[in-house]
């Protein structure tokens, strides 16, 4: 049985639409694997609660816009529903129902005790001043009010956002509850009760599984990094200074590359001073799209989804993916890639050193407790590596990729957690 979840929109083919037919192809392939009847495919394949709001803000000149907001609530059956919050143009609601379901899955394979959801505002913000984001961010949150909490919904950082939106939407919360509320959000600012460690995160899971995949010294390991922002960013950093070799990373701006290394360092301080990569003097310029076919190590997809498609998935050298974005290899592309013996460490492992971070602030909030920058790091580590092996184990037993033999425990962990709460009424 192939999943369908109706729509009552126009079937317009967009990066959204094609995210969510990729989630949606994924569980299918995996309640095959795991036998799943009619029923519980279906309901594993649709939303608990999906909320489309306009949200209006007022223009330093006077104007008022209305843009569209989305929050996603995919699952809730193991916890809490719980994911990020997206402002990016392209936002829109296939997008943000795609990323609720794969967050569902990161959430039970890691064994923490969420749900998945997602929230995003179709938006620049690149384009709006500091007072317009902040009214922008207070209205949205205000709109979602009734689906979000401690114990309900959790949103945190994402795509556009950061901790100082995470500070606005706590402090909204908080005014209408009527005392503060650390717990509503994750990824705030340390003074506000976030996490040490909580920052770099997604970035250092993805650091701990490309070496756990490696199997090997990182030494001398070549990298090319493609997106070069909040997750990219600091994963190109910690992986050389693990001892590998970044050769190669793009962002908006460009793609620069170097054979010998990059100066990771130095190139974020020009990226952070210049708006770009492009232009750093101690490399070359790349096209874009030729940093997926350099024949490099490992390639880490840090952007948007749908990066590595049936296309350029041919053209494919490295030998190790590590999916620091959601949704970065398409099916398709995924086939091509498994025929050509490329192992990809799959984004519902590879990136989960976000959401896991944010449990552990959760859990600190819950408990009003703090632990240090180094007991974060450790639980970190213990909880993907851990994953990692059941994983790779999985993989091995049943003779499947680590995408799949990822997807098979985190769907089953849902489906059994739905099959013990049973149906109510």
């Amino acid at each position: 049985m192939s999943i369908m979840v109706p729509s009552t929109t126009p079937a317009l083919i967009t990066p959204g639409r094609q995210a969510l037919d990729s989630a949606l192809h994924q569980l299918d392939r995996t309640a095959e694997h795991l036998g799943l009847d009619d029923g519980l495919r279906t309901m594993l394949a649709t939303p608990r609660r999906s909320l489309t709001v306009s949200v209006p803000v007022r223009r330093e000149d006077g104007r008022l816009d209305v843009v569209q907001g989305y929050r996603v609530q995919h699952n809730v059956s193991r916890g809490p529903a719980k994911g990020g919050l997206r402002f990016h143009p392209a936002v829109d609601i296939h997008e943000v129902t795609a990323l609720a379901m794969w967050m569902t899955w990161k959430c039970a394979l890691v064994g923490i005790p969420y749900g998945g959801a997602k929230g995003g505002v179709a938006v620049d913000p690149t384009g709006l001043t500091t007072r317009e984001l902040e009214r922008l961010t207070r209205r949205y949150v205000n709109e979602i009010l009734p689906l979000i909490g401690p114990e309900k919904d959790i949103p945190a950082p994402d795509v556009g956002t950061d901790e100082r939106t995470m500070a606005w939407i706590m402090d909204t919360y908080s005014v209408n509850t009527g005392y503060s509320v650390p717990g509503v959000v994750t990824g705030k600012p340390t003074t506000l009760g976030g996490s040490l460690g909580r920052a770099g995160a997604t970035s250092r899971g993805v650091q701990i599984a490309a070496l756990a995949a490696l199997g090997r010294s990182p030494e001398g390991v070549t990298v090319a990094v493609q997106g070069f922002g909040k997750v990219g960013g600091p994963a190109a950093q910690y992986l050389a200074d693990a001892g590998c070799k970044v050769v190669a990373v793009s962002d908006v701006s460009g793609a620069v590359y170097n054979a010998a290394g990059l100066d990771v360092a130095r190139l974020r301080a020009w990226a952070a001073e210049s708006g770009g990569v492009r232009g750093f003097h101690q490399a070359d310029e790349l096209p874009r799209e030729d940093l997926f076919e350099l024949d490099v190590d490992v390639l880490v997809p840090a952007a948007l989804e749908g990066a590595i498609t049936e296309a350029n998935a041919p053209r494919v050298r490295a030998r190790l993916i590590v999916e620091g974005a959601n949704g970065p290899v398409t099916p398709e592309a995924d086939e091509i890639l498994a025929a050509n013996g490329t192992t990809v460490v799959p984004d519902i492992l590879a990136n989960a050193g976000g959401v896991i971070v944010s449990y552990l602030e959760w859990v600190q909030n819950m408990q009003a407790y703090s632990w240090s920058s180094g007991d974060v790091e450790l639980k970190l580590r213990e909880l993907m590596l851990a994953a990692y092996a059941e994983v790779t184990a999985t993989a091995a037993d049943r003779g499947l990729t680590l995408r799949q033999a990822a997807h098979v425990i985190g769907v089953s962990r849902v489906a059994e957690a739905h099959q013990m709460r049973g149906l109510y009424p």
